[in-house]
């Protein structure tokens, strides 16, 4: 039984939208350590399920695959950002505290 985890990713720092955060990714957690490869200095693993990642549309279809599948799997819910409007007329309010 192969495990995996299921989340949603974050944006990145260089995106002022979220145009890749929207789908659900399901990852495969890896079966055994990297190793360094002692002539270059190369980090690799034997492990090929550690390139695979699957995009969903919602939590539920990444679900219904890891189970069909039989794959044991992990979901890692996203931390909602809460977005607080600013305008840059507050900062001249004549109620404004110092």
């Amino acid at each position: 039984m192969t495990e995996v985890r299921i989340y949603r990713p974050a944006k990145t720092a260089m995106q002022s939208g979220n145009c890749n955060a929207r789908l659900w990714v399901m990852e495969f957690e890896p079966a055994e350590p990297k190793e360094i490869d002692p002539l270059m200095g190369w980090t690799g693993s034997r492990d090929t399920q550690g390139q695979v990642r699957l995009r969903f549309a919602n939590k539920e279809e990444a679900v219904a695959y890891a189970g069909r599948h039989g794959h044991s799997y992990r979901i890692v819910e996203p931390h909602v950002r809460r977005i607080r409007p600013k305008s840059y007329a507050e900062n001249f309010r004549f109620d404004r505290v110092e």
